[in-house]
């Protein structure tokens, strides 16, 4: 089956299979790697993080990226390219299928909202250090209110006036404080990162993505290698608790520490103690969605743009493990252990989320580093163009999604959909107090919703299209030919997996969320914008799946 081309747009491909690689890659190597990873590993006790972590890449990464790339690349054959498409089309026609699919985009919809937020926030810190460096040269400038060029503010304050700097620079103090006397230079550089996205976006998969992740790609190696060969050349810190970098990456490794409590009672959390606390479960596998971007649409979209003959399987691994060294190797080496070589063990639970370690603790770090200004540059640096190639992977279903569905233009699609993010943009810009409007969003749609899309989306691979044509799909053109029992895993091992953990963690922990929901009007707000959202998907997949029965019928 192969439904009528849109008449107002030409069909797309990507230039070559290195540039869908990079692309797809790029896509996934973002925050997650750099900023998320480090904070979650930090956050849920390090080594014993990496067990559910590396165990959840085997059985969830691997086999569900490889098939949304055959999901994906079957979908686009058959003249579709967003999610709603593609599950209608490798659905069976099903209705079902289709609104499911519809509704998936939610998920990369409301990410992309607040990304781009925080991608102004790399921004504005890559700047601020650049002004350091040029403030030899009579070219110094500073971003930040009461703060000179570069980012200095007393290293012995222990990261307190860097938390007090970073709070007041995103509006944690209180909502709508960024809007107050005027456009504050972080709302400039968030309209100036949406526009640098959408107008990638608006140059087509080949001429804007693609080319833009080649020339990225580099960039975002060099600024890496820089900042980790910088980590393993620093000597033991003095006076900092006897801390070195055999201590960091013990803290990775070692599934067995001591924690300290907010009261300051120092309590030993043992491997066993923190594998049965489903929140780590839960945190590791969510990890692996975000970071390698699957059951988020963005792959599934990307992949529909591959040409019908050209290997994906040899493909999806690939850009698979480079996402992966990008995050084990390179994001947790130049986050962790320096955090704990120069603020001591009690920093990984004082720091423990990915925006305190990366704008507080981090910066803190920098300025007690030899040369830290230029490597705190090329730091955000490298979080900035990180950010900006996942950004534009996850706004692609939405635009997909317009095409696919209202038969716009591209420049109309890319108006559209600037419009529906924008607005949510705005919603995060002003309700920033305490970023409960961006912890909202990013707990539902990052951590929770991908669960759900997973579950049902391998349902789909397995029981519905079955995995007699998910390998032909992936034998279609590949240079490598995956092993017999790739299927058995998708279908009996992954899936009852992300069932067990979704449920268990349900069990334990829905409750107490939803009992903070009912608690803060800024969540509440945040759900109820995010149902209206599903709602207009809900609404935009049911018309457009009874347009293309009829269609279908009148043929």
């Amino acid at each position: 089956m192969r439904r009528m081309g849109n008449p107002n747009r030409r069909k797309e491909h990507w230039g070559s299979r290195l540039g869908v690689v990079l692309a797809v890659a790029g896509g996934a190597v973002g925050l997650g790697n750099f900023l998320r990873f480090p904070g979650q590993a930090a956050n849920y006790g390090g080594g014993a993080f990496m067990i559910p972590y590396l165990f959840s890449f085997l059985i969830i990464a691997l086999p569900l990226a490889t098939s949304e790339w055959a999901l994906g690349r079957r979908g686009g054959r058959m003249g579709f390219h967003s999610p709603l498409g593609i599950y209608y089309a490798v659905g069976g026609k099903s209705r079902f299928w289709g609104i499911l699919g519809g509704l998936s985009a939610l998920t990369p919809l409301v990410i992309s909202m607040y990304y781009i937020f925080v991608e102004a926030w790399c921004l504005v810190y890559a700047l601020q250090y650049l002004g350091g460096l040029l403030e030899p040269l009579g070219l110094g400038f500073s971003l930040l209110d009461g703060v000179e060029p570069g980012l200095k503010l007393g290293a012995e304050t222990g990261g307190a006036e860097y938390q007090g700097l970073f709070e007041r620079f995103i509006g944690a103090n209180g909502d709508g404080s960024l809007f107050k006397g005027g456009l504050s230079p972080l709302l400039l550089m968030t309209l100036a990162c949406a526009f640098v996205n959408f107008y990638l976006i608006y140059r087509g998969v080949s001429k804007g993505i693609e080319r833009f992740s080649k020339l990225v790609a580099p960039l975002v190696l060099i600024c890496s290698l820089l900042v980790v060969g910088r980590v393993l050349t620093l000597g033991n810190p003095t006076g900092i608790e006897g801390q070195s970098l055999l201590d960091g990456l013990g803290f990775m490794w070692n599934p067995s520490r001591d924690v300290v409590l907010e009261s300051g009672e120092v309590v030993h959390r043992t491997i066993w103690s923190s594998l049965a606390n489903p929140e780590v479960w839960l945190a590791a596998t969510s990890q692996i969605f975000f970071t390698v971007s699957i059951c988020l649409g963005a792959t599934c979209t990307y992949a529909s743009y591959v040409r019908p003959d050209e290997d994906i399987a040899l493909s999806s691994v690939t850009s698979t493990a480079a996402n992966e060294f990008c995050e084990v190797a390179l994001g947790g080496l130049m986050a962790i252990p320096p955090m704990i070589m120069f603020l001591g063990a009690q920093a990984a639970d004082k720091f423990g989320s990915s925006f305190s370690l990366g704008f507080i603790a981090l910066p803190n770090v920098f300025e007690r580093m030899p040369f830290g200004e230029f490597f705190g540059f090329a730091f955000f640096t490298l979080l900035f163009c990180a950010a900006i190639t996942s950004s534009i992977s996850i706004v692609q279903p939405t635009l997909a999604l317009f095409g696919d569905s209202l038969n716009l233009s591209r420049t109309a699609c890319v108006g559209l959909t600037c419009l529906v993010v924008l607005s949510g943009t705005a919603f995060v810009c002003w309700f920033t107090k305490d970023l409960a409007a961006l912890d909202a969003f990013d707990f539902w749609l990052a951590n929770f919703a991908p669960f759900l899309g997973g579950i049902f989306q391998t349902i789909l691979i397995a029981f519905v299209w079955n995995i007699s044509s998910l390998r032909k799909e992936l034998d279609r053109g590949a240079l490598i030919r995956l092993p017999r029992f790739f299927g058995f895993v998708v279908k009996w091992i992954s899936l009852p997996y992300l069932i067990l953990i979704f449920a268990f963690w349900c069990y334990k922990n829905l409750a107490e969320r939803l009992k903070g929901v009912a608690g803060s009007q800024v969540a509440q707000l945040s759900l109820l914008y995010m149902a209206g959202l599903a709602v207009g998907l809900l609404v935009l997949s049911v018309i457009v799946v009874r347009k293309w029965k009829r269609e279908e019928s009148a043929k």
